[in-house]
């Protein structure tokens, strides 16, 4: 990123050849996570999951960038059902026929972050928990389509909230969007400013440029906006004990439109 006076006006860009690196570490975040889902299923534990993930990042020369982040001890963050985000990898937690699966996963490679997360379900699930993982991924669709140059930061927010609207209506049902938790800028850091917000006005915050790149990730429930943390310090689960779905890509805008960074060949 740039430093002075003018680059806080704008969200932090990298040029062209810096955004192919960024790809380089999103394209093995993507294998990782296409290698958790194959691997998820009744019987498996989160620990054997992660297991998966962190031989698919070490294999291709890169390092999991959530092991050891703040003492985070896994390569993945694995939030089953009720759980948002951050859930911590077990031995003790083993999948099961129906669960709704939230896998958040972040690898570097040569200096530069990639980071994404997906939901799906173990074996067959029940249309709800279905619906409520298409809804977070058609709003984090309708936040990478906001990745403009000339928007601002808020467009994006807006533009994830009316994604979740536009999903309740097509669904017939509400949708929580979680509080207080939202997408980040990224590039040689993973969490950088500044925070993008799943709702709100349009129109407010830095401006996108070309190169300017955000962590894009909803989080929805079946229920609540409202999240408790457990005593490990990590993991978020709804206070009332409903579903939620997480969906994340890394974008970049470019001249020729939003670039997802995170890429999955599924």
């Amino acid at each position: 990123m740039g430093f002075g006076l003018k680059q806080k006006k704008v969200v932090p860009f990298r040029t062209a050849g810096e955004l192919d690196a960024m790809a380089a570490a999103g394209a093995v975040v993507g294998r990782a996570l296409v290698a958790v889902r194959a691997a998820a299923a009744p019987g498996v534990s989160t620990l054997a999951l992660d297991e998966v993930a962190e031989q698919v990042i070490r294999d291709a020369g890169a390092v999991p960038s959530f092991k050891g982040y703040h003492g985070f001890p896994g390569s993945i963050c694995s939030s089953i059902n009720d759980r948002v985000v951050h859930g911590i990898p077990s031995k003790d937690e083993v999948l099961g026929e129906g669960d709704l699966v939230s896998i958040d996963c972040g690898a570097i490679l040569d200096g530069w972050h990639g980071d994404s997360a997906w939901t799906f379900g173990v074996g067959t699930i029940i249309e709800a928990d279905r619906l409520l993982s298409e809804a977070t991924r058609l709003s984090m669709e309708a936040g990478i389509a906001a990745m403009l140059a000339g928007n601002r930061l808020t467009d994006v927010s807006h533009a994830i909230e009316l994604g979740t609207r536009a999903a309740e209506k097509e669904h017939g049902r509400p949708y929580g969007i979680v509080d207080g938790y939202g997408g980040h800028g990224i590039g040689r850091q993973m969490h950088m400013d500044p925070f993008l917000a799943n709702e709100g006005a349009p129109g407010r915050g830095p401006k996108l440029v070309v190169g300017s790149v955000l962590a894009i990730e909803p989080m929805l429930t079946l229920g609540t906006t409202e999240t408790a943390t457990l005593d490990d310090d990590w993991t978020v689960v709804t206070t009332d004990g409903s579903r939620a779905a997480h969906w994340e890509h890394t974008v970049a805008v470019t001249e020729d439109g939003p670039r997802i960074l995170t890429l999955r060949d599924e």
